[in-house]
Protein backbone atom coordinates (compact mmCIF):
# COMPACT_ATOMS: atom_id res chain seq x y z
CA UNK A 1 0.00 0.00 0.00
CA UNK A 2 2.81 2.23 0.91
CA UNK A 3 4.46 1.36 -2.24
CA UNK A 4 1.36 2.26 -4.46
CA UNK A 5 1.14 5.72 -2.77
CA UNK A 6 4.88 6.35 -3.47
CA UNK A 7 4.51 5.14 -7.26
CA UNK A 8 1.46 7.88 -7.42
CA UNK A 9 3.32 10.67 -5.91
CA UNK A 10 6.37 10.14 -8.13
CA UNK A 11 4.09 10.22 -11.16
CA UNK A 12 2.27 13.66 -9.72
CA UNK A 13 5.80 15.47 -9.91
CA UNK A 14 5.98 17.86 -12.73
CA UNK A 15 8.62 19.58 -14.57
CA UNK A 16 7.75 22.97 -12.69
CA UNK A 17 8.33 21.32 -9.12
CA UNK A 18 11.75 20.05 -9.92
CA UNK A 19 12.04 24.05 -11.17
CA UNK A 20 11.26 25.30 -8.08
CA UNK A 21 13.44 22.80 -6.00
CA UNK A 22 16.05 23.71 -8.09
CA UNK A 23 15.95 27.31 -8.57
CA UNK A 24 15.86 26.70 -12.65
CA UNK A 25 13.57 27.99 -14.86
CA UNK A 26 10.71 25.11 -16.37
CA UNK A 27 12.12 25.27 -19.88
CA UNK A 28 15.83 24.79 -18.37
CA UNK A 29 14.36 21.67 -16.26
CA UNK A 30 12.56 20.71 -19.56
CA UNK A 31 16.22 20.71 -21.35
CA UNK A 32 17.94 18.36 -18.72
CA UNK A 33 15.69 16.33 -18.19
CA UNK A 34 14.35 14.97 -21.64
CA UNK A 35 18.18 15.24 -22.58
CA UNK A 36 16.83 17.65 -25.12
CA UNK A 37 20.03 19.05 -28.29
CA UNK A 38 20.48 22.75 -26.65
CA UNK A 39 20.82 20.99 -23.31
CA UNK A 40 24.61 20.22 -24.11
CA UNK A 41 24.86 24.63 -23.82
CA UNK A 42 23.81 24.03 -20.25
CA UNK A 43 26.46 23.83 -17.68
CA UNK A 44 26.96 20.38 -16.39
CA UNK A 45 26.93 22.04 -12.45
CA UNK A 46 23.47 23.21 -13.46
CA UNK A 47 22.53 19.68 -14.87
CA UNK A 48 23.61 18.12 -12.09
CA UNK A 49 21.51 20.33 -9.33
CA UNK A 50 18.70 19.45 -11.34
CA UNK A 51 18.90 16.24 -11.58
CA UNK A 52 19.24 15.81 -8.14
CA UNK A 53 16.66 17.81 -7.49
CA UNK A 54 14.51 15.24 -9.83
CA UNK A 55 15.90 12.57 -7.63
CA UNK A 56 15.29 13.50 -4.19
CA UNK A 57 11.83 14.84 -5.75
CA UNK A 58 10.89 11.07 -7.34
CA UNK A 59 10.10 13.03 -10.68
CA UNK A 60 9.66 10.46 -13.40
CA UNK A 61 8.96 10.96 -17.27
CA UNK A 62 5.47 11.15 -18.49
CA UNK A 63 4.77 7.40 -19.65
CA UNK A 64 2.50 9.11 -22.67
CA UNK A 65 5.31 11.48 -24.04
CA UNK A 66 6.18 8.67 -26.55
CA UNK A 67 2.84 7.98 -27.90
CA UNK A 68 1.79 11.79 -28.06
CA UNK A 69 4.82 12.64 -29.83
CA UNK A 70 4.22 10.09 -32.20
CA UNK A 71 0.79 11.92 -33.57
CA UNK A 72 0.83 14.77 -36.28
CA UNK A 73 0.04 18.08 -34.87
CA UNK A 74 -0.82 19.30 -38.34
CA UNK A 75 1.50 22.31 -36.98
CA UNK A 76 4.74 24.09 -38.87
CA UNK A 77 7.33 25.94 -37.23
CA UNK A 78 8.50 29.12 -39.15
CA UNK A 79 11.98 30.90 -38.28
CA UNK A 80 12.85 34.03 -39.23
CA UNK A 81 15.97 36.24 -38.85
CA UNK A 82 14.36 39.69 -38.57
CA UNK A 83 10.67 40.62 -39.04
CA UNK A 84 11.62 44.44 -39.54
CA UNK A 85 13.36 43.00 -42.70
CA UNK A 86 10.95 44.26 -45.53
CA UNK A 87 12.35 41.23 -47.41
CA UNK A 88 10.36 38.74 -45.21
CA UNK A 89 6.72 39.77 -45.55
CA UNK A 90 6.02 39.16 -49.08
CA UNK A 91 7.81 35.30 -48.43
CA UNK A 92 5.41 35.08 -45.25
CA UNK A 93 2.23 35.70 -47.31
CA UNK A 94 3.10 33.08 -49.20
CA UNK A 95 4.06 30.81 -46.49
CA UNK A 96 1.30 31.16 -44.74
CA UNK A 97 -1.33 30.95 -47.30
CA UNK A 98 -0.09 27.95 -48.69
CA UNK A 99 0.10 26.13 -45.07
CA UNK A 100 -3.97 27.43 -44.83
CA UNK A 101 -4.77 25.59 -47.97
CA UNK A 102 -2.85 22.64 -46.52
CA UNK A 103 -4.81 22.83 -43.17
CA UNK A 104 -1.33 23.59 -41.43
CA UNK A 105 -1.17 25.73 -38.47
CA UNK A 106 2.05 27.91 -38.47
CA UNK A 107 3.51 28.77 -35.44
CA UNK A 108 5.84 31.84 -36.51
CA UNK A 109 9.43 33.09 -34.15
CA UNK A 110 11.42 35.78 -34.77
CA UNK A 111 15.45 35.18 -34.36
CA UNK A 112 16.50 38.75 -33.90
CA UNK A 113 19.42 37.60 -35.65
CA UNK A 114 20.74 36.12 -32.29
CA UNK A 115 22.01 32.54 -32.41
CA UNK A 116 20.49 32.11 -28.53
CA UNK A 117 17.55 33.41 -29.37
CA UNK A 118 17.75 30.99 -32.49
CA UNK A 119 18.41 27.55 -30.50
CA UNK A 120 15.91 28.61 -28.02
CA UNK A 121 13.14 29.12 -30.29
CA UNK A 122 14.52 25.87 -32.09
CA UNK A 123 13.86 23.92 -28.73
CA UNK A 124 10.49 25.42 -28.41
CA UNK A 125 8.79 24.57 -31.37
CA UNK A 126 10.41 21.02 -31.48
CA UNK A 127 8.87 20.66 -27.68
CA UNK A 128 5.51 21.55 -29.01
CA UNK A 129 5.62 18.73 -31.50
CA UNK A 130 5.46 20.41 -35.01
CA UNK A 131 5.57 18.33 -38.01
CA UNK A 132 7.69 20.25 -39.83
CA UNK A 133 10.17 23.33 -39.74
CA UNK A 134 10.49 26.29 -42.56
CA UNK A 135 13.65 28.81 -41.77
CA UNK A 136 13.84 31.99 -43.85
CA UNK A 137 17.34 33.08 -44.11
CA UNK A 138 17.17 36.60 -44.68
CA UNK A 139 19.45 39.67 -45.31
CA UNK A 140 22.61 37.20 -43.63
CA UNK A 141 22.10 33.86 -42.90
CA UNK A 142 23.99 33.07 -38.91
CA UNK A 143 26.34 30.16 -39.43
CA UNK A 144 24.18 28.22 -36.99
CA UNK A 145 24.96 24.43 -36.79
CA UNK A 146 21.63 22.87 -36.50
CA UNK A 147 21.58 20.42 -38.33
CA UNK A 148 22.13 17.69 -36.08
CA UNK A 149 19.20 18.88 -33.85
CA UNK A 150 17.25 18.89 -36.88
CA UNK A 151 18.30 15.21 -38.29
CA UNK A 152 17.82 13.48 -34.70
CA UNK A 153 14.01 14.75 -34.45
CA UNK A 154 13.68 13.60 -37.58
CA UNK A 155 11.48 17.28 -38.37
CA UNK A 156 11.38 17.91 -42.67
CA UNK A 157 12.89 21.41 -42.67
CA UNK A 158 12.50 23.64 -45.98
CA UNK A 159 15.11 26.88 -45.82
CA UNK A 160 13.94 29.90 -48.08
CA UNK A 161 16.84 32.45 -49.54
CA UNK A 162 19.39 30.06 -48.28
CA UNK A 163 20.65 26.86 -49.37
CA UNK A 164 22.98 24.15 -47.15
CA UNK A 165 24.96 21.18 -49.02
CA UNK A 166 22.69 18.64 -46.88
CA UNK A 167 20.28 16.20 -48.12
CA UNK A 168 18.22 16.32 -45.23
CA UNK A 169 17.50 20.23 -45.50
CA UNK A 170 15.21 21.15 -48.23
CA UNK A 171 15.90 24.94 -50.02
CA UNK A 172 13.93 26.99 -52.24
CA UNK A 173 15.99 30.38 -53.61
CA UNK A 174 16.20 32.70 -56.53
CA UNK A 175 18.77 32.17 -59.05
CA UNK A 176 21.01 34.59 -58.25
CA UNK A 177 23.39 34.59 -61.27
CA UNK A 178 20.43 35.33 -63.50
CA UNK A 179 19.01 37.99 -61.56
CA UNK A 180 22.72 39.30 -61.88
CA UNK A 181 22.82 38.96 -65.35
CA UNK A 182 19.23 40.12 -66.23
CA UNK A 183 20.14 43.74 -64.31
CA UNK A 184 23.76 44.50 -66.60
CA UNK A 185 21.69 43.26 -69.81
CA UNK A 186 19.40 46.01 -69.07
CA UNK A 187 21.82 48.41 -68.17
CA UNK A 188 23.95 47.71 -71.03
CA UNK A 189 20.77 47.71 -73.40
CA UNK A 190 20.19 51.25 -72.43
CA UNK A 191 23.70 52.43 -73.57
CA UNK A 192 25.26 52.65 -70.29
CA UNK A 193 28.95 51.73 -70.58
CA UNK A 194 30.40 53.41 -67.56
CA UNK A 195 28.61 51.62 -64.57
CA UNK A 196 29.25 52.00 -60.58
CA UNK A 197 28.21 48.53 -58.92
CA UNK A 198 27.60 48.35 -54.57
CA UNK A 199 28.11 44.81 -54.60
CA UNK A 200 26.57 42.41 -51.48
CA UNK A 201 28.52 41.72 -48.37
CA UNK A 202 31.37 38.80 -49.09
CA UNK A 203 30.17 36.16 -46.73
CA UNK A 204 26.62 36.60 -47.76
CA UNK A 205 25.66 33.65 -50.37
CA UNK A 206 23.62 36.09 -52.62
CA UNK A 207 26.77 38.15 -53.45
CA UNK A 208 29.10 35.83 -55.13
CA UNK A 209 26.43 34.02 -57.88
CA UNK A 210 25.07 37.74 -59.06
CA UNK A 211 28.45 39.46 -59.47
CA UNK A 212 28.93 36.20 -61.12
CA UNK A 213 25.76 36.78 -63.67
CA UNK A 214 27.03 40.74 -64.12
CA UNK A 215 30.68 39.47 -65.12
CA UNK A 216 29.22 37.47 -67.75
CA UNK A 217 27.02 40.03 -69.27
CA UNK A 218 30.38 42.44 -69.28
CA UNK A 219 32.47 40.19 -70.82
CA UNK A 220 30.01 39.16 -73.73
CA UNK A 221 29.63 42.94 -74.37
CA UNK A 222 33.04 43.76 -74.28
CA UNK A 223 33.34 45.64 -71.22
CA UNK A 224 35.66 45.95 -68.85
CA UNK A 225 34.71 47.05 -64.99
CA UNK A 226 36.48 49.72 -63.37
CA UNK A 227 37.73 49.02 -60.22
CA UNK A 228 37.21 52.72 -59.04
CA UNK A 229 33.63 52.16 -59.60
CA UNK A 230 32.98 48.81 -57.08
CA UNK A 231 32.38 49.41 -53.70
CA UNK A 232 31.02 46.18 -51.07
CA UNK A 233 28.03 46.44 -48.67
CA UNK A 234 29.81 45.65 -45.22
CA UNK A 235 28.66 42.67 -43.56
CA UNK A 236 25.70 43.94 -40.46
CA UNK A 237 23.08 42.11 -38.88
CA UNK A 238 20.81 45.15 -39.21
CA UNK A 239 18.06 44.53 -42.11
CA UNK A 240 17.93 48.28 -42.47
CA UNK A 241 21.42 49.44 -42.56
CA UNK A 242 21.29 49.09 -46.31
CA UNK A 243 19.93 52.08 -46.95
CA UNK A 244 22.39 54.04 -45.00
CA UNK A 245 25.27 52.07 -46.46
CA UNK A 246 24.29 52.64 -50.39
CA UNK A 247 23.83 56.47 -49.47
CA UNK A 248 27.49 56.43 -47.84
CA UNK A 249 29.00 54.43 -50.39
CA UNK A 250 27.50 56.14 -53.15
CA UNK A 251 28.55 59.36 -51.95
CA UNK A 252 32.35 57.79 -51.47
CA UNK A 253 32.09 57.16 -55.15
CA UNK A 254 31.04 60.41 -56.21
CA UNK A 255 34.35 61.90 -54.20
CA UNK A 256 36.03 59.65 -56.23
CA UNK A 257 35.62 61.79 -59.45
CA UNK A 258 35.34 58.99 -61.62
CA UNK A 259 32.18 59.84 -63.88
CA UNK A 260 29.28 56.79 -64.03
CA UNK A 261 25.92 56.75 -66.16
CA UNK A 262 24.18 54.33 -63.94
CA UNK A 263 24.66 52.73 -60.93
CA UNK A 264 23.30 48.89 -59.67
CA UNK A 265 22.95 48.25 -55.81
CA UNK A 266 22.88 44.76 -54.65
CA UNK A 267 19.37 45.33 -53.15
CA UNK A 268 16.79 47.88 -53.35
CA UNK A 269 17.34 49.39 -49.97
CA UNK A 270 21.01 49.86 -51.33
CA UNK A 271 19.13 51.42 -54.18
CA UNK A 272 16.75 54.11 -51.79
CA UNK A 273 20.28 55.11 -49.92
CA UNK A 274 22.16 55.69 -53.13
CA UNK A 275 19.48 57.45 -54.60
CA UNK A 276 19.24 59.77 -51.92
CA UNK A 277 23.28 60.49 -51.97
CA UNK A 278 22.53 61.26 -55.80
CA UNK A 279 19.64 63.69 -55.19
CA UNK A 280 21.98 65.47 -52.49
CA UNK A 281 24.78 65.78 -55.05
CA UNK A 282 22.17 67.76 -57.52
CA UNK A 283 22.17 64.50 -59.35
CA UNK A 284 18.77 63.36 -60.81
CA UNK A 285 17.80 60.38 -61.07
CA UNK A 286 17.61 58.78 -63.59
CA UNK A 287 18.34 61.66 -65.93
CA UNK A 288 21.83 61.74 -64.82
CA UNK A 289 22.40 58.16 -63.66
CA UNK A 290 20.02 55.34 -63.77
CA UNK A 291 19.98 53.23 -60.47
CA UNK A 292 19.04 49.53 -60.39
CA UNK A 293 18.23 47.41 -57.16
CA UNK A 294 17.81 43.81 -56.68
CA UNK A 295 14.03 42.26 -54.88
CA UNK A 296 11.29 44.70 -55.59
CA UNK A 297 10.07 45.18 -52.18
CA UNK A 298 6.86 47.13 -51.80
CA UNK A 299 8.45 50.21 -51.10
CA UNK A 300 9.94 50.21 -54.77
CA UNK A 301 6.79 51.01 -56.86
CA UNK A 302 6.40 53.63 -54.36
CA UNK A 303 9.92 55.35 -54.47
CA UNK A 304 10.11 58.52 -56.20
CA UNK A 305 11.31 57.86 -58.91
CA UNK A 306 10.13 54.65 -59.17
CA UNK A 307 12.58 51.76 -59.03
CA UNK A 308 13.72 49.89 -61.60
CA UNK A 309 14.77 46.57 -59.92
CA UNK A 310 15.39 42.38 -60.43
CA UNK A 311 12.02 41.10 -58.66
CA UNK A 312 12.44 37.52 -56.56
CA UNK A 313 8.80 35.70 -56.49
CA UNK A 314 8.85 35.80 -52.93
CA UNK A 315 4.84 34.72 -52.35
CA UNK A 316 5.59 31.79 -55.12
CA UNK A 317 9.13 31.07 -53.07
CA UNK A 318 6.76 30.93 -49.67
CA UNK A 319 4.27 28.71 -51.55
CA UNK A 320 7.45 26.29 -53.05
CA UNK A 321 8.84 25.64 -49.50
CA UNK A 322 5.41 24.77 -47.85
CA UNK A 323 5.17 22.22 -51.25
CA UNK A 324 8.50 20.15 -50.41
CA UNK A 325 8.01 20.75 -46.78
CA UNK A 326 4.48 18.68 -46.46
CA UNK A 327 5.78 16.65 -49.41
CA UNK A 328 8.25 15.50 -46.61
CA UNK A 329 5.99 15.38 -43.78
CA UNK A 330 3.34 12.78 -45.84
CA UNK A 331 7.14 10.61 -46.60
CA UNK A 332 7.87 10.91 -42.97
CA UNK A 333 4.38 9.47 -41.73
CA UNK A 334 4.06 6.95 -44.11
CA UNK A 335 7.38 5.85 -43.42
CA UNK A 336 9.18 7.04 -46.74
CA UNK A 337 12.70 7.95 -48.34
CA UNK A 338 12.18 11.25 -49.04
CA UNK A 339 15.63 13.35 -49.98
CA UNK A 340 15.84 17.19 -49.62
CA UNK A 341 14.77 18.97 -52.94
CA UNK A 342 16.69 22.01 -53.54
CA UNK A 343 14.80 24.23 -56.11
CA UNK A 344 15.60 27.77 -58.26
CA UNK A 345 13.21 30.10 -59.08
CA UNK A 346 13.33 32.58 -61.80
CA UNK A 347 13.79 36.40 -61.24
CA UNK A 348 12.03 38.76 -63.44
CA UNK A 349 13.54 42.00 -64.63
CA UNK A 350 10.31 44.85 -63.51
CA UNK A 351 11.62 48.55 -65.72
CA UNK A 352 10.38 51.41 -63.70
CA UNK A 353 11.28 54.96 -63.82
CA UNK A 354 15.01 54.71 -62.35
CA UNK A 355 16.60 53.87 -65.35
CA UNK A 356 16.90 55.35 -68.80
CA UNK A 357 18.90 55.23 -72.20
CA UNK A 358 21.85 57.59 -71.86
CA UNK A 359 22.06 60.70 -73.35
Amino acid sequence: MAAKRRRRKATSVTIRDVARASGFSSTTVSFVLNDAPLARFIPTKTKDRIRTAARKLGYRPHLLTPFMRSKRSHAVGVMVFDMTDPYCTLILRGVENALYQASYLPILADAHNEKSRFERYLEMLLDRRIDGLIVLANWLFLDINFLADIEKNTIPTAMIGGELQTDSVSSVVVDNEVGGRMAMEHLVGLGHRKIAFIRGPKMLGDSEPRWRGIRAIAAANNLELDSRLIVDLPESRDPNSGFEAGQRLTEELLRRKKQFTALMAFDDLTAFGAIRALAKAGLRVPEDCSVIGFDDVAASTLYSPSLTTIRQPMEAMGSAAVGILIDGINATSENREFSAAHRRVAPELVARESTRAVK
